[in-house]
């Protein structure tokens, strides 16, 4: 990971206020049909001008100072909490990356199926080399289902299942509040939840996942476009 905010480094997350306020128009029209889907969350491939308007995003100055440069969108989702598609989420560890193909690499390994993208889980220092943005297109607040991460456990490497209420009593949660056009970044390993929305309005949020590394051949990011 590229040297960036030291309290980033040392939390693993940090709010990028007015992120994308300028192009949020252009965000909403590119990912509507995504979130009418009446799903949870929808993994989005086939898509030119996310894929566009992802790579613009690394390419600010505030994600420049904040993390630094090189960064590469290999995954977007939509996730979106209505009346009709509430959801909980409890804590966990995002273990798995989109690629092409399912090809045989060292260390890469349980593959699944999902919306019709291959996934994997790579070795854990692949994914503690990642980050996470996530982009707001919705004010959220406490009432809407923020997410919830446990400040610091991105460094405490791959956390077995069974420690995992231990390590999130033992860390200052952080409640990721945001005003439409925020971003949040976070280190893809950090521990993270999600309740249900008490208030049922439209929550939508593209979930980017960052990368600076190349497969190793014969494997390749799904990529978004």
């Amino acid at each position: 990971m590229a040297d960036g905010d030291t309290s980033f480094e040392r939390t693993g997350a940090v709010r990028l206020s007015d992120l994308i306020d300028g192009c949020l128009g252009e965000w909403e029209a590119a990912t509507r049909p995504f979130f009418d889907l009446g799903k949870p969350g929808h993994r989005i491939t086939g898509s030119p001008d996310v894929a566009r308007l992802a790579r613009a995003v690394c390419e600010t100055p505030d994600f420049h100072r904040t993390i630094g440069t090189g960064w590469a969108p290999v995954r977007a989702i939509a996730f979106n909490k209505t009346a009709g598609s509430n959801w909980s989420l409890g804590w966990h560890q995002d273990r798995t990356i989109a690629v092409a193909h399912q090809e045989e690499a060292s260390g890469f390994d349980v593959w699944s199926n999902k919306d019709g993208m291959v996934h994997v889980e790579p070795p854990f220092a692949l994914l503690e080399r990642m980050v996470t943005l996530r982009l707001h297109l919705d004010p959220v607040d406490g009432d809407n289902a923020p997410l919830l991460l446990a400040k610091g456990s991105h460094r405490l490497g791959k956390v077995a299942e069974s420690e995992i209420d231990d390590v999130i009593k033992a860390c200052e949660i952080l409640s990721c509040d945001a005003e439409a056009g925020d971003g949040w970044l976070y280190a893809t390993p950090i521990l993270h939840a999600s309740a249900r929305s008490t208030r049922l309005r439209e929550r939508r949020v593209i979930h980017l996942d960052l990368s600076q590394d190349i497969l190793p051949s014969p494997l390749e990011w799904a990529g978004i476009g």
